[in-house]
């Protein structure tokens, strides 16, 4: 059997020292890299229009565009917002460090470059990149509704069912899908935890208010992972729950159950688990005086038809 061979990883070197570039250039290459160089942070962009690397090596100063501008952009483009950034620098004061972890970056080394050293951070990021592509690759099949944002309200990353829904539903800065002035406030109670610690808080979007975020907690240093879920509601009067003492989310299990939803189908429209609904219909049948779903589902049908 014929193995394709093994896909190299592209590094994109970005320094204005021509040492530097040959020095990088020869130990990736020796370590199975395909290396692309740059002078500057514009032909590093010029670079990224045509190739999109695995990893940026970037020098943080720089004649003209320097590297913290130049990261800024990288991360502002759709398709490379998960490139990790590596900051090479001189510079080992502690406000250029964080200038570069604010930018964008997800490392730093000092130069003069230990190649050992860079060469294992290379390994541990890229190795953490695939992973979160991975597991976005999962999502993505799941057909969960989840997106991450920064704490500007922009949308760093989305699943494609909750990208079409943003699509219909929010403003855009430019060509960026950001939340509404109303969704980052929230956004700053929620991830101050000032939202509840018994329950996620959630909040509807404005002009649609049965499309509503849940704050499902933080994804990394500035990057918040949030669930869009669609508020089920129930056509099941009020005075039902009240005659039989259910609860809203009972309700609204219940609801489902009677439209012919499984256990599974109602835990995904309601974000909760499959257990949860169990333990919701546990109580749904103790208090309707029935055994099991299909006489749970045909009075609630009943009672539809009545009201």
């Amino acid at each position: 059997m014929i193995t394709e061979p093994k896909k190299r990883d592209v590094a994109l070197v970005v320094d204005d020292s021509p040492e530097t570039l040959r020095l990088l250039t020869d130990a990736l290459d020796g370590a199975g890299m395909t290396v692309m160089v740059a002078l500057d942070g514009a032909a590093a962009m010029r670079i990224i229009d045509q190739i999109t690397p695995d990893i940026i090596l970037l020098d943080a100063v720089m004649p003209g565009i320097d590297g913290f501008e130049t990261c800024r952009r990288v991360k502002r483009e759709a398709g490379l917002s998960n490139v990790p950034v590596i900051f090479m620098t001189g510079l080992a004061d502690t406000e250029h460090i964080v200038r570069g972890l604010e930018a964008g970056g997800v490392d730093y080394v000092t130069k003069p470059i230990v190649i050992e050293e860079m060469l294992a951070r290379i390994r541990v990021h890229l190795a953490n990149a695939r992973l979160t592509q991975s597991a976005r690759a999962a999502l993505d099949v799941s057909g969960r509704y989840l997106l991450a944002v920064n704490r500007q309200g922009k949308i760093m990353w989305a699943t494609p069912q909750a990208q079409r829904l943003l699509s219909d539903n929010i403003g855009t800065a430019g060509d960026e899908l950001v939340l509404p002035e109303p969704l980052r406030q929230w956004l700053d109670l929620a991830q101050a935890g000032k939202g509840g610690s018994k329950t996620q808080p959630t909040a509807g979007l404005p002009g649609n208010p049965q499309l509503r975020l849940h704050y499902m907690g933080s994804a990394g240093p500035n990057e918040f992972l949030l669930r869009l879920a669609k508020d089920a509601g129930t056509d099941l009067p009020a005075e039902f729950s009240s005659e039989f003492g259910l609860t809203t989310r009972e309700r609204e299990v219940l609801s489902w159950l009677s439209k012919g939803k499984t256990n599974r189908d109602i835990a995904q429209i309601l974000g909760l688990s499959p257990r949860t609904v169990d333990k919701h219909l546990e109580q749904i049948y103790a208090k309707l005086g029935v055994e099991n779903r299909t006489a749970a589902a045909a009075i609630a049908n009943a009672t539809r038809r009545e009201s």
